[in-house]
């Protein structure tokens, strides 16, 4: 399946979060692509709110991975494998437990990795129209 959603401001971001999450209802780990800056820890932070997540989400940077907690207690992974320097990182992290696990997993950076991620995932692409800074977001699994 594949979906294109155009983003004109902050404020489509919370339909578009439930647009992703309605759509590719059975996933749970979503790749992000996409330069620096265009908005991908942004639009996880409006999909873990619909995932009614508590924490306050923020991009792993330094420590990688940040786990955050729904109000039903569930778990959910927030991945940035920008600063990692090869594959041996991402195994010392034990990312099959989580990869292969039953939690939502989102990836920042996931061209990092992208030979660990598992068969069954959603490709995000998000990218700047210049011409408007809207941003057009394509996903496909």
């Amino acid at each position: 399946m594949e979906k294109s959603f155009v983003c004109k401001s902050l404020d489509d971001l919370g339909q578009i979060a439930n647009l992703i999450l309605e759509n590719f209802s059975q996933y749970r780990v979503f790749a992000f692509y996409g330069k620096m800056g265009v908005g991908k820890t942004t639009l996880i932070k409006y999909i873990c709110k619909k995932l009614d997540v508590e924490d306050n989400v923020v991009s792993p940077s330094f420590s990688i991975i940040n786990e955050y907690k729904t109000i039903s207690d569930e778990s959910v992974f927030h991945f940035d494998f920008y600063r990692i320097k090869n594959l041996v990182e991402a195994f010392d992290i034990g990312y099959e437990d989580y990869f292969y696990g039953d939690s939502f997993c989102f990836i920042e950076w996931p061209e990092k990795i992208e030979e660990l991620l598992p068969e069954n995932f959603v490709y995000v692409h998000i990218e700047e129209n210049e011409n408007d800074n809207s941003r057009i977001i394509k996903l496909s699994d």
